[in-house]
């Protein structure tokens, strides 16, 4: 890290509070976040904290060097949603996993996501679980049971260190299954026997598939190793998904973290309300990019980057038409002040600062107003704002609404009277095309080239 770089403070949810940021090896600074569950279509709930871990996995790279973070964010494609969804249309799981996971993954990218260093899948990591689960039952921390595994809540004085929620509320937070073979109400599954019409694997305790929460165990530990620096994902995810983790990784491997820092962003609610399909308000990101759904026509990603990032991530965020209307009254405001610069991602020291104090990109975002137009492409680049790429966009929308071979016919028609030197119809041509928004271009061969001026 630079002398000159600001100090990095993060808000931890294991000590609620907002700490120094102390990474147990500068030279690799590592980072896991809950990914998708490939099953469908990903909401705008599940962009949040692909955005917000994106910003600081950019942030992280650039105080402590690109070659020097790895960022994990896992693929779920195992699990009883993802099995009922195959099953439903007659493919395998890795038939639709695939498939949702390619709309995804051209979703993140729309949406100005950086490549995570690693991607793992959980059915690529079934060895590392049954590894972590002979852990836990050579160390007393899990047993088997009519072809289950269970980690034994019990055992591990300090569950429920993360959420700090009372028994009867962790008992009612986690869903409990009741069922006889289980020693305690709060035990949870680590392996569950597969039927033979459901995707399975073997087992020393017989064909079946894993628990959701060992799968991130699995991954982080894979990837990452047995502690690492800081586990992010949704503040839904706290309890019990995160919770758990933290109690198979710390009793398989005895240590006293399995991440120094937790990191969770706020809850999304559309226009008001919770999201939901029953109320007509659930939007996809792929939604929002593509179709005229929400608002009454399609988003730009660097827009619904934008609308995200004006919400500090810990805070609720209301995702609303206005909100991304102002967002992109911002973006036309900074294409027009950059024009044609374009600059390497170094930002402004109040960006910086900003940023490095728990990312709060509200802050950094009203430092802008106050940059020039080389400073402020560099600071929206740290943000994964690409001023390029969301012009590109408004272009390519825009030539789309124009009649494409109606301006090739008036473009032919103005050649043919610039040849026949009739300059006054070759002008009133061009005034045509003009007042339709499309500038020309004549080249030295004697063609022209157009463009839609918004």
């Amino acid at each position: 890290m630079s002398s000159e770089a600001p100090v990095l403070k993060l808000y931890n949810t294991l000590s609620r509070a907002k700490e120094e940021f102390r990474p147990l090896d500068p030279a690799n600074v590592r980072m896991y976040v809950c990914g998708p569950t490939v099953y469908d279509y990903a909401h705008i709930g599940n962009a949040r904290p692909i955005i917000v871990f994106d910003v600081l996995f950019r942030l992280l790279r650039h105080l402590y060097g690109a070659d020097h973070v790895t960022y994990v964010r896992n693929i779920t494609d195992v699990d009883d949603k993802i099995n009922a969804r195959a099953a439903e249309r007659g493919i395998t799981i890795r038939e639709l996993t695939e498939g949702t996971n390619k709309i995804f993954q051209e979703d993140v990218k729309a949406l100005g996501c950086l490549e995570p260093s690693v991607q793992p899948r959980a059915t690529e990591h079934i060895a590392e679980m049954i590894a972590l689960i002979e852990k836990m039952i050579a160390a007393g921390h899990a047993y088997a049971a009519d072809g289950h595994v269970l980690f034994d809540v019990p055992s591990m004085a300090e569950y429920g260190r993360l959420s700090r929620r009372p028994l009867d509320e962790m008992i009612a937070g986690a869903r409990v299954d009741v069922a006889p073979y289980k020693r305690g109400d709060m035990d949870f599954v680590l392996w569950k026997p597969s039927k033979e019409s459901e995707p399975g694997w073997d087992s020393p305790w017989g064909r079946g598939r894993p628990g959701w929460h060992l799968e991130c165990s699995a991954m982080s530990w894979k990837h990452l190793g047995e502690v690492f620096d800081i586990h992010g994902g949704g503040i839904d995810l706290v309890f019990p998904h995160h919770e758990n983790e933290i109690a198979q990784t710390r009793c398989a491997f005895g240590h006293e973290a399995m991440a120094n820092y937790w990191m969770h962003n706020g809850f999304l609610q559309v226009e008001g309300e919770k999201m939901s399909k029953s109320l007509g308000n659930f939007v996809t990101i792929n939604e929002l990019l593509h179709t005229e759904n929400f608002g009454g026509r399609k988003w730009p990603g660097e827009v619904l980057r934008l609308a995200m990032l004006r919400t500090h991530y810990r805070q609720p965020i209301d995702f609303t038409v206005k909100a991304l209307e102002e967002a992109e009254a911002s973006l036309r405001k900074w294409s027009a002040q950059i024009g044609a610069v374009s600059a390497a991602p170094a930002a402004a020291g109040e960006v910086l600062n900003a940023l490095a104090d728990d990312l709060n990109t509200p802050l950094a975002l009203a430092s802008l107003h106050e940059l020039d137009a080389a400073a402020l492409d560099g600071a929206l680049k740290l943000f994964g704002i690409d001023i390029c790429a969301y012009r590109q966009w408004v272009e390519g929308e825009t030539k789309q609404a124009v009649d494409a071979e109606q301006v090739s016919s008036l473009i032919s028609s103005r050649l043919a009277a610039r040849a026949a030197k009739n300059w006054a119809e070759s002008d009133r041509i061009r005034d045509e095309l003009a007042a339709m928004g499309v500038a020309l271009k004549d080249n030295k061969d004697g063609t022209t080239t157009w463009e839609v001026k918004r």
